[in-house]
């Protein structure tokens, strides 16, 4: 009887997520709205984080606080379609089992972890610096993506990622033309480990997701979950904060530290937190619709607008070496995305094609119904 019952709810789901979508032509503008998120998001926070610790903020427990504490936002997504608009029937956290709970806890206590050593890197790093370094976890993302969800690797992933790595090598090499005025070099290095270990967590992160992901019904499922595993990250942000006095630390550095002024300060603070949960809400919902791989080719195209962003904002050097770093994503992301166009051609004159060799990325005559409602289980991306 259990078991009848828990199957009609499953099929309840995915039937009333079906007349939700009414037809697949949903899906290409929830793809796009969900990088347009993640691209303002990663421009803005990148961008916010560097201005609060140039103006003589110094909490790096703050700035990872923030990162996490806007989690309240999620409620728009998750309780407004059924309760406000009625334009579900799901109600919110319907099928949110225990052992979705216990995931959603342990992945947002990693991510909290992640969002410490970003804060750590960004309060070193030049924003353009930190974020050519951030490329480096699309590495770590092929190479676990591989392990957990047996991506396939191909000609066009590789050379993306061999790219991606040598820009950043190259970057490590000259760093000490990049060093700012009065740093110690023991302290960008310290940054600069801290980068990458941030983007070690976050690739280890995106095909854990996409993995858990293969079994969620639905995308405001998807929202609900890192409802959890941003109270998670926020609950250790907090510990820390508590730990270390940032509490009281915060008020006085608004008042008496911040040189912009504490109405500035505030203001900083909270369009950090909105920035982020942007950004977040962005990468869950671009692993959910297409894999973990293709999240991170997206994430790491968005560095280079952060790398210009940092230059054009901060006046920050723009060297040669910068230059061909900058280069060298470029090429490596318009080498995946023309994998990706060559796969879907591929898939148009040969449909038996093995799945696993197709992009999730496809026009939306390929894209079958139960494909807008998740991901194929077969489905890993290029």
């Amino acid at each position: 009887m259990s078991n009848t019952t828990s199957s009609h709810n499953h099929s309840h789901c995915i039937n009333e997520q079906d007349q939700k979508a009414i037809t697949n032509k949903r899906y290409l503008p929830l793809l796009l709205i969900n990088y347009a998120c993640l691209f303002v998001g990663s421009l803005s926070s990148s961008l916010l984080s560097k201005y609060y610790f140039n103006h003589k903020g110094s909490s790096r427990w703050v700035s990872t606080w923030v990162q996490s504490v806007g989690f309240p936002l999620l409620v728009i997504p998750i309780f407004l379609p059924y309760y406000l608009f009625k334009s579900t029937e799901r109600k919110p956290f319907t099928h949110f089992t225990p052992k979705i709970l216990a995931l959603s806890i342990f992945i947002g206590l990693m991510l909290g972890l992640n969002n410490l050593f970003f804060s750590w890197g960004n309060s070193y790093l030049p924003v353009s610096t930190s974020s050519l370094l951030l490329s480096s976890q699309l590495v770590f993302n092929l190479i676990l993506s591989v392990i957990i969800v047996k991506q396939k690797i191909t000609f066009m992933n590789l050379n993306c990622v061999i790219l991606l790595t040598l820009g950043s090598a190259l970057l490590a090499l000259e760093s000490n033309h990049d060093r700012p005025q009065g740093l110690t070099r023991a302290k960008y290095f310290i940054g600069f480990i801290a980068t990458i270990g941030a983007g070690l967590l976050f690739a280890l992160y995106l095909p854990i997701m996409e993995m858990i992901y293969k079994k969620v019904y639905c995308y405001a499922m998807v929202m609900e979950m890192q409802l959890v595993m941003e109270i998670a990250a926020t609950a250790l942000a907090s510990v820390g904060m508590a730990w270390d006095g940032g509490f009281a630390e915060m008020k006085r550095e608004g008042r008496e530290v911040f040189d912009k002024g504490e109405r500035v300060y505030w203001a900083t603070v909270l369009s950090n937190v909105v920035s982020w949960q942007l950004c977040f809400m962005g990468t869950a919902g671009m692993v959910f619709l297409t894999c973990s791989l293709t999240g991170g080719i997206c994430m790491t195209a968005l560095l280079v607008m952060n790398v210009l962003g940092g230059v054009l904002v901060y006046r920050e050097e723009f060297g040669g070496v910068k230059a061909v770093s900058t280069v060298m994503c470029g090429w490596g992301f318009c080498s995946y995305v023309y994998g990706m166009y060559v796969k879907n051609k591929m898939k148009q004159l040969d449909p038996d094609l093995d799945h696993k060799q197709i992009t999730n990325i496809s026009p939306p005559n390929l894209i079958q119904m139960d494909q807008i409602v998740a991901p194929s289980p077969h489905h890993n991306g290029v």
